[in-house]
């Protein structure tokens, strides 16, 4: 696989959403729309009772977003449509009337461990270790730290935020909550997630609406928040300091 896409695919009334790219996963803003576009489709289809998450290859679930559009923002505005990506992405899974399942086979950076945190129920590798890496770039996890925090807390959040430069184990993200369970290889998370999918399916759809939007409430302001928080973050890549710091990244 070269060629970066997001495509879907239903089975048994599953959806599975899966996104790839060749830079670790790393996700440009029009495949962040693409994957929004999915997610709210297989919401919306009738036919679809759970959605299954995934990435392809073996490696890193998803590196964040893309670096390359990173570096060639250019004033806030687009900024701030660059930081909304995956705000639409987190958006459009805490309204979809579907468990979402996360299937996460590696590493996750920024804007990943978003969606992981994301997910309704998430599963691991034990490969699959997570860092919130943005205040090494000047910036911080302004957009995805509502959904992290909603699922590991503040401590865990704050913790994981801080210390920027240092990856959390699978098994320190499982103590913690993002991941209910880990496995010691992809092999068995892919036994785990159809059996869990398969066993989804089995419950009324409009029992899992109304839980689906009890476990979520208290969000509802989300819609404004991530939009404000991705221009916080749409400024701050524009200051002399992330810049530098961008510079130093992109020469290594």
């Amino acid at each position: 696989m070269t060629e970066p896409y997001v495509n879907s695919e239903i089975n048994n009334s599953v959806a599975t959403i899966t996104f790839f790219h060749p830079a670790h996963n790393s996700l440009p803003g029009k495949h962040l729309a693409q994957l929004a576009d999915e997610i709210t489709t297989a919401g919306q289809n009738s036919d679809v009772k759970v959605v299954i998450l995934k990435s392809g290859g073996n490696r890193t679930f998803c590196a964040g977003a893309s670096f390359k559009e990173l570096i060639h923002i250019e004033n806030k505005e687009q900024g701030k449509q660059f930081f909304s990506g995956f705000a639409n992405v987190i958006n459009a899974m805490r309204k979809c009337p579907k468990f979402i399942i996360g299937r996460i086979q590696g590493k996750t950076v920024g804007g990943g461990v978003g969606l992981a945190s994301a997910t309704d129920y998430c599963l691991a590798t034990k490969y699959a270790a997570i860092k919130l890496s943005e205040l090494n770039l000047g910036i911080g996890p302004f957009v995805v730290g509502p959904a992290v925090e909603r699922k590991i807390g503040v401590s865990g959040m704050s913790q994981i935020a801080i210390n920027a430069s240092e990856f959390y184990s699978a098994e320190w993200a499982k103590q913690k909550g993002l991941f209910a369970d880990v496995f010691d290889s992809t092999e068995i998370l892919d036994e785990a997630v159809k059996e869990l999918s398969d066993k989804l399916c089995g419950y009324n759809p409009e029992a899992v609406k109304h839980m689906k939007q009890m476990f979520w409430r208290g969000t509802e302001d989300w819609d404004e928040l991530l939009m404000q928080r991705a221009k916080i973050s749409g400024e701050l890549v524009l200051s002399q300091f992330t810049k530098e710091k961008l510079a130093r990244f992109k020469d290594k």
